[in-house]
């Protein structure tokens, strides 16, 4: 059985993503309050699997994900990308004229705004979580308040959804990166097809240094799907580029690293893994 460290408890969105990743699989989850949380629990244990959203197609990059990644030395081994829906739950028999205020985490707030906006009734309150904000209710069994969360956290909680699919943008997915130690990362790749990776580094401060790098991967037909810039705390005016590319041939795309690597600073492979598909629905 997998072991997998997620951020929130469980009915969270990274519990959703991680048994659809490991569909067919039996896996135990670890419900981590923090990101940082998660990586600590994996640096104690190197068996254990973590899953860490890193983007939404709506709110952006997680950008302390990134760096935490950088800095714990863990390894990507796969993604997944996840249909976000969003739910207004309450305790049973509750209505949406009586809820005075809804908790959810304020990304999650932020992607129901046009359903907020049509109900100015209820006071919106940020969370440290969805599901906790849920499994609150529950627990203190709240009238009157209402949390956003995921349909599995309603049933997990056993609250009533009062609205269902409240995102303002239906076409709202996350993608999740799946990482582990480096030693468990190789055993867990070895038998994939990979065709994405993820790497970081800094650039001299000269002009056209992006530029070159770029064109080395264009030469080797080599596709570049993300870049980020993070500034080097402590350096100002510094960044350090977080990457992603997708390739047909490995081989290739390994000589696109040793082209580009002299041009670079603190280059750093993330993780060489299978990138995963939009879901349609």
């Amino acid at each position: 059985m997998k072991k997998v460290a997620i951020q929130g408890v469980s009915g969270a969105f990274h519990e959703i993503a991680a048994r659809q990743f490991f569909q067919g699989e039996e896996i135990e989850v670890l419900p981590c309050i923090t990101f940082k949380d998660l990586f600590k629990a994996l640096a104690e244990d190197e068996t254990l699997l973590g899953i860490i959203a890193i983007e939404n197609t709506i709110a952006g990059s997680l950008l302390q994900n990134h760096n935490l990644l950088k800095e714990s030395g863990c390894m990507i081994v796969g993604e997944h990308k996840l249909r976000i829906e969003h739910n207004l739950v309450a305790l049973p028999g509750q209505k949406i004229e009586k809820i005075k205020e809804v908790y959810s985490h304020p990304i999650a707030l932020m992607q129901c705004e046009d359903f907020l906006d049509n109900h100015k009734h209820i006071k919106a309150i940020e969370s440290e979580d969805t599901a906790l904000s849920a499994k609150e209710i529950a627990d203190n069994q709240l009238t009157k308040r209402a949390a956003i969360c995921s349909s599995l956290a309603a049933e997990k909680y056993g609250l009533q959804i009062l609205a269902k699919g409240i995102e303002t943008n239906k076409r709202n997915f996350t993608r999740f990166l799946i990482i582990s130690e480096p030693a468990l990362a190789a055993e867990l790749t070895r038998e994939i097809e990979l065709n994405k990776s993820s790497m970081v580094f800094t650039l001299p401060h000269e002009e056209g240094s992006l530029a070159k790098v770029l064109s080395i991967l264009s030469f080797y037909h080599v596709n570049l799907t993300k870049i980020q810039s993070l500034p080097i705390i402590g350096h100002e005016w510094e960044y350090q580029f977080y990457i992603n590319l997708t390739f047909d041939n490995y081989d290739r795309y390994r000589q696109s690293l040793d082209a580009i690597r002299p041009l670079t600073r603190d280059f750093q492979i993330l993780g060489e893994y299978k990138e995963a598909k939009t879901p349609t629905d």
